[in-house]
């Protein structure tokens, strides 16, 4: 009777602990919208990668990439609802929550990459990101898209006037409509997973985005024109579920931050490897590129200006902050 009873305290001993085991395995959905092979993509899966080696697997991360979760605006929706536990998209998109996001979606805002890192990872970045807690959403990193750049099926771009007319895709927001307007083209906002048709159907004459994403979503193929003008640069923020974030111990949530960062790195290094190969790859895919003029980048830099004054009045305080750490780092 005693070995018995033994016996069942040890069984049920064992049951608890892979019970309690059990409870602790998590399994978190991450959802962006570049596809399978796109250094967005690499990013998201290293950090899954990451979280895994880091819970000694514990937690992991299912990688949802192309916009199969849906749309930007509906994934913030559910990252701050808990169906979506973490997300990497344009910062600027983040406007929607707190409208100083809109600093990152202004032209020509960064000289280079050098100056956006050490923005984005600073206290300047850091701040933004902090904000978003009382919206639901922990900001744990900064990756990024790069530079955009022209796209369109009707004329190569070789003045800023050959803008004009062109019926461009933006993402949703209002400085994006407004700087196509100031050009004298057609802003169309549209939910990224749609524009691929939208080319391919003519809705649309171009998009604006990074060579690693017009060669990623094959845009090449309903495309003739590329224009390199690098006139906006977009970090990428990944951003985790507040909702599910309060529910973890510590450890948890150092795994996930210290994951993130050194995922960011990663992120960046692979982007930035791949651009002059991009490039290659589009010209060989058939795409006819062109390059503004230094004369002519100057007079985009002028007419896009006014777009620039206009947004940066309802945030002006940050829009100061922001000019004094870049002024900092080009003394």
């Amino acid at each position: 009777m005693k070995r018995l009873m033994i016996k069942t305290l040890v069984a049920a001993a064992a049951l608890a602990i892979a019970g309690v085991a059990a409870a602790q395995e998590k399994t978190f959905k991450f959802g962006l919208q570049n596809p399978k092979g796109h250094p967005l993509e690499m990013g998201a899966v290293k950090f899954a990668e990451l979280v895994a080696a880091k819970t000694g697997g514990r937690i992991k991360v299912n990688v949802f990439a192309g916009g199969v979760l849906g749309g930007d605006a509906a994934n913030v929706s559910a990252l701050q609802g808990g169906t979506i536990e973490v997300l990497m998209l344009n910062s600027g998109i983040l406007a929607s929550q707190i409208k100083d996001f809109e600093v990152y979606d202004f032209p020509f805002m960064f000289a280079g990459a050098r100056e956006a890192d050490a923005i984005v990872d600073g206290p300047f970045g850091q701040k933004l990101h902090a904000r978003l807690a009382d919206k639901g959403i922990v900001g744990l990193a900064y990756t990024e898209l790069g530079f955009r750049n022209i796209t369109n099926s009707r004329k190569p771009i070789n003045t800023v006037d050959d803008i004009a007319g062109l019926k461009l895709r933006v993402i949703p927001n209002a400085i994006n409509v407004d700087w196509v307007k100031a050009l004298g083209a057609n802003p169309t906002p549209m939910a990224f997973p749609e524009v691929y048709a939208g080319l391919e159907q003519k809705a649309i004459d171009g998009q604006e985005n990074p060579l690693s994403v017009i060669l990623a979503n094959k845009f090449y193929e309903v495309q003739k024109h590329l224009a390199v003008t690098n006139h906006q640069y977009n970090p990428q923020s990944l951003i985790f579920s507040k909702k599910v974030w309060d529910t973890l111990g510590d450890a948890d949530r150092k795994a996930l931050q210290d994951a993130a960062n050194e995922a960011s790195k990663y992120q960046r290094q692979v982007n930035r490897s791949k651009s002059a190969d991009d490039l290659d790859e589009l010209k060989k895919a058939g795409m006819q590129v062109t390059e503004l003029s230094p004369a002519e980048q100057a007079r985009l830099r002028d007419k896009l200006k006014p777009v620039i004054e206009k947004h940066g009045t309802a945030i002006a305080g940050t829009v100061a902050e922001l000019q004094a750490e870049l002024a900092k780092l080009r003394k």
